[in-house]
């Protein structure tokens, strides 16, 4: 008796290959109104109260990113770090998405950079916390003066 299947058959059998179809959308026939960096601004903040408590792990990521309008067709937005930019991305098209509705300009193109500026790594020892104490509240100089401190 055969059987109408083989192993061998199935185990040699080429897979097909799939093609991959690129979406192209052309922007030249839709809508490119004019937008402010207030309206973007506006829309990222009311965003970020949005995502504040549904999704606090990303809102915490990206409450530090900065929107900048280049030009009428370009947005660039700095961030701080990559991992921040991996929580961002999770959300970028949802909020690009309504904010090209909402000003109703679809051409809008973004530009990341990473903002090294922004990012400033201080350790904080308990030499300087008390220091700061010591700009609050200079008595604080008089006291390390006649109990000599050791904040090392």
């Amino acid at each position: 008796m055969s059987s109408g299947f083989s192993i061998n058959s199935f185990l040699n059998k080429e897979e097909k290959e799939e093609k991959e179809e690129a979406v192209v959308t052309r922007t030249e026939n839709l809508p490119q109104h004019h937008f402010t960096e207030t309206d973007l601004l506006m829309e990222w903040n009311l965003f970020l109260k949005q995502i504040q408590f549904k999704q606090a792990v990303v809102f915490n990521a990206v409450k530090s990113f900065k929107l900048h309008k280049i030009d009428e067709t370009n947005i660039q937005v700095l961030y701080p770090s990559d991992s921040a930019k991996v929580e961002f991305d999770k959300i970028s098209g949802e909020f690009f998405n309504h904010f090209k509705r909402k000003v109703l300009n679809y051409s809008i193109e973004i530009d990341y950079k990473k903002d090294v500026q922004n990012l400033k790594i201080e350790v904080v020892t308990k030499k300087k916390i008390f220091e700061k104490f010591i700009e609050k509240n200079p008595l604080l100089k008089d006291l390390d003066d006649l109990m000599k401190f050791d904040l090392s």
